[in-house]
């Protein structure tokens, strides 16, 4: 008999898609505006159409390039670089790149048109957005990479746009978050887990990924200390994030105690903050993180991959998945990574 798996990878991107279209429309809102236009936020519903942002059209840039890398052998920095270059440089130029997309994603894939420049000389190596790490989830969910491959994975996609070290260390984190749960993490511990990893990599500076893109900025005297400014900052806002979780209050903005999420630190930590508030209830954890006074949809699409590793594609209304926008793509790179 076969046994039923939960299909964390299908789960993981609906649920990343659910989150972006639920909060699209009260991103750049504050709390009160936003209830005011839809009443109590526990019963927001989706909207009609579920329209997406950059959030989800980057990831399923992403996820067409490491299929394409995967495609050609085994996976190493320049066979991964290359065809993710084209898939953002192609996200670009789409006539479908109107959904109010980050300043620095446009700027650096703008440089990386250029096929002749180098990407680290396109690096923005002074931008920590969030949109280094909303993308990065399908680095979490292939299968068979080793520790190292996915790491380095998720800080080359991250570096390719943002190269601060926090965007780095925070996109590596993310897809540390999003491989556990997908592998039935228990989520009491996934904080400590994650604070953990980042001690582990304070000073581990992925040379084979990065080459010397940490030279590309004047301040730091060597990569190892280039890179542990970036987890610095993120053992910070975990030690704000188990702070949060200790006195849990589900009715307040979670961007109170752990940032707005404009930046990819606080994306990471606000949307694990509405996932852990409300592990066993998914929508109920996108509707607080779609009600919040900061990057909304960031906040969302990441809250709802976390829950979506977690409990798998069945936990997501068939309703909400029916008319979710590039529905079909989302379906098709969970199947290939579920398998």
């Amino acid at each position: 008999m076969t046994v039923p798996t939960k299909r964390a990878a299908t789960g993981a991107l609906i649920g990343l898609a659910l989150g972006d279209a639920l909060g699209f429309p009260t991103e750049f809102n504050d709390v009160p505006s936003i209830l005011a236009k839809t009443g109590p936020w526990r019963r927001m519903d989706l909207p009609r159409p579920a329209i997406v942002t950059d959030d989800t059209q980057m990831t399923l840039a992403l996820a067409r390039g490491i299929r394409t890398a995967m495609g050609r052998g085994p996976l190493d920095p320049a066979a991964l670089a290359g065809p993710v270059r084209e898939e953002f440089v192609a996200w670009y130029h789409s006539p479908d790149n109107n959904r109010a997309p980050g300043n620095t994603c446009l700027r650096a894939c703008g440089l990386l048109d250029d096929p002749r420049r180098d990407w680290r000389d396109a690096s923005q190596t002074g931008s920590k957005g969030c949109g280094a790490n909303m993308r990065v989830v399908p680095v979490g969910l292939v299968p068979g990479w080793t520790d190292e491959e996915r790491a380095g994975a998720a800080q080359l996609q991250s570096a390719l746009t943002h190269g601060h070290p926090t965007a780095l260390a925070a996109s590596d984190l993310t897809a540390r978050a999003v491989h556990l749960l997908a592998r039935g993490a228990e989520v009491t511990g996934l904080v400590g887990l994650l604070r953990s990893y980042a001690l582990d990599q304070r000073t581990t500076y992925h040379e084979r990924w990065l080459g010397d893109l940490w030279m590309r900025t004047s301040s730091d005297a060597s990569p190892q200390s280039f890179i542990a400014r970036g987890w610095d900052e993120c053992l910070a806002v975990l030690d704000r994030l188990s702070a949060a979780l200790a006195s849990p209050s589900p009715e307040t903005d979670p961007c109170l105690a752990t940032g707005d999420g404009w930046i990819a630190e606080e994306a990471l930590a606000t949307a694990l903050h509405c996932f852990l508030l409300f592990p066993a209830d998914p929508l109920t954890a996108l509707r607080r993180a779609a009600c919040t006074q900061g990057d909304s949809d960031s906040i969302a699409c990441l809250a709802g991959a976390f829950a979506g590793a977690h409990l798998g594609a069945d936990v997501w209304p068939r309703d909400w998945e029916g008319r979710i926008e590039y529905r079909a793509d989302l379906l098709t790179f969970g199947t290939l990574w579920d398998a």
